[in-house]
């Protein structure tokens, strides 16, 4: 078959993405290859261009939405999969042209749900959250140390990030008989930079605060009672307008805020969550549950306040939270994707 012959034949393509170079893999209608090539990140989009349309197949990993939307701005079907999804598909000992054809070939899969492609603006956001994030997490490791030397030198101080920043000031001060001058020095170079570390994260809420205040679907979702500028514009930076999810239930689903199930011989066994998905969003709507859960004068003013206390009456707290993180994320679902407020989408299902 000439060339020419073979890029009019080709129905999926499947691309192994790296930093510089990308291997293609080609194939016609039934499955048999047709294309097998390396390019270079600058020929991609030359190599493609004049193709007819076809089933572009793409890992979801680090810069394949960039990629994705200049291969969809051209015309051709972008799927985005999931990694894990496409791993069955792969043939013998792994190398780039292996992985193509697996990606081809998962791409085919008419019961495959691809990633949706994410605007600029969606990984703006994303990135922010991630810095927002991680340095969380630095700053939590900063107050964990210093417990952990104070509580070397025999000194014990309550709970909480406050607990410790009030007491610091004393304790620097006047424990000068257990605490060496170096310690005190030491101790005072990571109090500085859990400071730094409040101002930058401050610093990226507001900014987090200002895209979430022009963004209509964050808006729509900080109607919900217990999800706040954090939790909305983490889900619109996840999920877009949630299209790729035919219900809440399957978002909840994708989150891992549903049991575990280890059926076998028509026995349905259910088991803890399934903690599945995207951690950091469903992080976020536990917290956002834990938080609905702590003023229960205040559960029957909100829409689901009857079901909350029903609910309380036979559920451990912690499941409770649970089930309420899996009916908040399902509420949100509904309200993103049907472009209305938390208050009218209740009123549409009580009528």
């Amino acid at each position: 078959m000439t060339q020419q012959s073979a890029t009019e034949a080709i129905a999926t393509i499947g691309i192994d993405l790296g930093k510089t170079t990308f291997h293609l893999i080609g194939m016609n209608a039934r499955g048999r290859i047709v294309l097998r090539r390396k390019v270079s990140r600058g020929q991609l989009l030359s190599c493609l261009a004049n193709l007819p349309a076809c089933v572009i197949g793409l890992e979801a990993c680090a810069g394949a939405h960039h990629v994705g939307r200049q291969l969809a701005a051209l015309g051709h079907d972008v799927r985005l999969l999931p990694a894990q999804y496409v791993k069955p598909f792969l043939k013998g000992h792994k190398n780039d042209y292996r992985d193509a054809e697996a990606i081809a070939e998962a791409a085919q899969r008419p019961t495959m749900r691809p990633v949706p492609l994410k605007s600029a603006e969606q990984l703006d956001l994303q990135a922010l959250h991630r810095v927002r994030s991680r340095r969380i997490g630095q700053r939590t490791a900063i107050i964990n140390q210093i417990r952990g030397f104070l509580l070397e030198c025999g000194i014990a101080v309550r709970q909480s990030p406050a607990g410790l920043r009030e007491a610091l000031p004393t304790l620097l001060a006047r424990r000068t008989d257990v605490l060496s001058p170096r310690m005190i020095h030491l101790i005072e170079d990571l109090a500085e930079d859990w400071r730094q570390l409040d101002g930058r994260i401050a610093a990226i809420s507001r900014d987090i605060a200002a895209l979430a205040g022009q963004e209509a679907g964050c808006r729509r979702l900080m109607t919900i009672p217990g999800v706040g500028v954090i939790t909305a514009s983490a889900m619109v930076a996840a999920v877009g307008t949630g299209a790729a999810f035919a219900r809440g239930r399957d978002f909840a689903a994708w989150l891992g805020l549903v049991p575990k199930q280890i059926s076998t011989g028509d026995r349905t066994i259910l088991g803890g969550l399934s903690k599945r998905g995207n951690r950091y969003l469903r992080t976020l709507f536990v917290s956002g549950a834990q938080a609905l859960l702590r003023y229960q004068g205040r559960w029957q003013s909100h829409g689901f306040g009857r079901w909350l206390q029903a609910a309380e009456v036979r559920l451990h707290r912690n499941v409770l939270a649970a089930a309420l993180a899996n009916k908040l994320a399902r509420i949100a679902w509904s309200v993103l994707f049907h472009g209305c407020g938390y208050e009218m989408e209740f009123a549409t299902h009580r009528a």
